[in-house]
């Protein structure tokens, strides 16, 4: 049996990790600042993360939901407290689209409606929903559109009010930094408006933070920059560190009923062992505070090389903008220096998004790498 070919690969076979370094079946070792789609929260192999994983799988992997698990409710009470969402209820699962499926069931449940609302270049899974609300029409297949789902441009309120106004959107849907679109940022005056216009119209706010949280923007939660309280707030990628895990955090206003929603392995011991081990990690090592003053670094270093067009980002969530495609510019910095970036659907734009605790030193070699490898560019095509 032959694999279904749906990925374009690389031919690099890596086989260890450790921090920010992957190294390959030659051990060649290569400076991972793209992190498996900002997975790797903590660095790979990272020893905390791995002796959590392995106990836990010497005692037990797995048990089903029908029964009582109380590494949840630590994880529930760990996760509320670092992210100062400690009134909000959490629901397992076990990846980002998932967690999107449950919030929009979540939300029609509700207010019984069935209209979304999400953002041009927006990008929140690719099942049934979720692909549903995601700017791609070549990724929807015709079962999925069985709602109606309206795209509206990021940081224009106008528009977005006058369709609140109908009555009948059921939610709206935003990416606290939009990852795959390009990190396109909504600014805070725009998530504020948005959070009063979904109460006055009845429209329940979804905040996916499934690229931008786990400390990533340089807060827990990149909405956290507003004043803002959002309905529902969904979570994956580096809230496991590369195991697959994912949630829902819930408003109260929402209740709870048995059969509401479900999952066979969701919120499973070995997914909450990674779950928790990533958030004492984020705790023990100050890796938010780090994200934050790393990122405000690299963005400031990044600004000075001559050939990008724009530098934007918060945190360790940061876009490079070129005035031509970057296919090339990636290929040369991964097979000839070694080094990890990544795309985006935007052509032009290069996706930097390293673990957590990645060091001054690391930024330093990528800066000359890169000034380099552009200016080399740019003397060749221009």
């Amino acid at each position: 049996m032959n694999l279904f070919n749906v990925y374009p690969l690389f031919e690099i076979h890596p086989v260890k990790g450790e921090g920010c370094y992957v190294y390959d079946d030659q051990e060649t070792k290569y400076l991972d600042l793209y992190g498996g789609h900002a997975v790797i929260s903590i660095g790979h192999s990272h020893p905390h993360y791995v002796n959590k994983i392995t106990t836990q799988l010497q005692n037990l992997g797995f048990y089903s939901n029908s029964v009582q698990n109380k590494l949840q409710k630590e994880l529930a009470q760990k996760l509320g407290k670092l992210s100062s969402c400690e009134d909000y209820h959490l629901f397992l699962c076990n990846s980002g689209a998932e967690a999107n499926e449950n919030a929009l069931k979540l939300a029609s449940f509700h207010n019984g409606k069935t209209k979304i609302i999400a953002f041009k270049k927006g990008f929140h899974g690719r099942t049934s929903a979720a692909v549903n609300v995601t700017d791609k029409a070549t990724i929807q297949a015709p079962i999925n559109k069985t709602f109606k789902a309206e795209y509206h441009e990021l940081n224009h309120i106008e528009s977005v009010e006058s369709s609140l106004k109908q009555g009948d959107v059921c939610a709206v849907i935003i990416e606290g930094i939009q990852g795959i679109g390009g990190i396109e940022i909504p600014t805070t005056e725009f998530l504020e408006q948005l959070a009063t216009l979904c109460k006055k119209y009845n429209a329940i706010l979804i905040l996916d933070e499934i690229q931008s949280g786990y400390g990533r923007s340089g807060h827990f939660f990149a909405f956290q920059k507003a004043n803002i309280t959002p309905d529902l707030i969904t979570i994956a990628k580096g809230m496991g560190n590369g195991f697959p895990i994912g949630g829902v955090l819930i408003h109260p206003k929402f209740e709870a009923k048995y059969g509401l929603l479900g999952t066979t392995f969701g919120g499973n011991h070995l997914a909450c062992a990674a779950g928790l081990s990533v958030l004492e990690v984020l705790e023990k090592e100050n890796l938010i505070e780090h994200s934050k003053n790393l990122g405000d670094y690299f963005l400031h270093q990044l600004k000075t090389i001559e050939g990008i067009q724009e530098v934007r980002g918060s945190g360790l969530m940061i876009g490079l903008e070129f005035d031509f495609p970057i296919k090339e510019l990636r290929k040369q910095l991964l097979f000839e220096e070694k080094i990890f970036t990544g795309s985006s659907s935007n052509p032009n734009v290069m996706r930097l998004l390293p673990p957590l605790n990645i060091q001054k030193e690391q930024i330093d070699f990528f800066i000359k790498k890169l000034t380099t490898v552009v200016k080399t560019y740019l003397a060749i095509h221009t």
